[in-house]
């Protein structure tokens, strides 16, 4: 299995943006589906976003408009531009595989806040 790597976390205001990157230890072209997660305190981790490898993707209703995920099969990448963020939106942002028993990474914070 690939092991992921997330950064790009940080604190930024209300409004304002922040790009996520996953970096994976191995090829990820043969993942079909790659994807964002998000855990924020005391509530359980949800799916954000998803992007296959036929150039599909897809955002969870509470980000539509606002995050896009893209990857990078040649670079072993998955990114997240998130823009208009929101003190709801903070959390910590995970990157996997969608695939059974994938492992997760380390995660990387995000806090909004003024």
């Amino acid at each position: 299995q690939v092991q992921l790597v997330e950064s790009g976390g940080g604190l930024v205001q209300p409004g304002g943006s922040l790009r996520l990157s996953c970096t994976a230890s191995g090829s990820i072209s043969g993942i079909f589906v790659m994807a964002w997660y998000r855990e924020a305190s005391g509530k359980q981790r949800e799916l954000v976003a998803t992007a296959t490898s036929d150039g599909g993707r897809s955002s969870a209703d509470s980000v539509k408009g606002r995050f896009t995920i893209a990857r990078d099969n040649a670079k072993n990448a998955v990114y997240l531009q998130m823009s208009s963020l929101k003190p709801e939106d903070a959390g910590v942002y995970y990157c996997r595989a969608r695939l059974p028993g994938a492992n997760w990474g380390q995660g990387t914070q995000i806090a909004v806040s003024s």
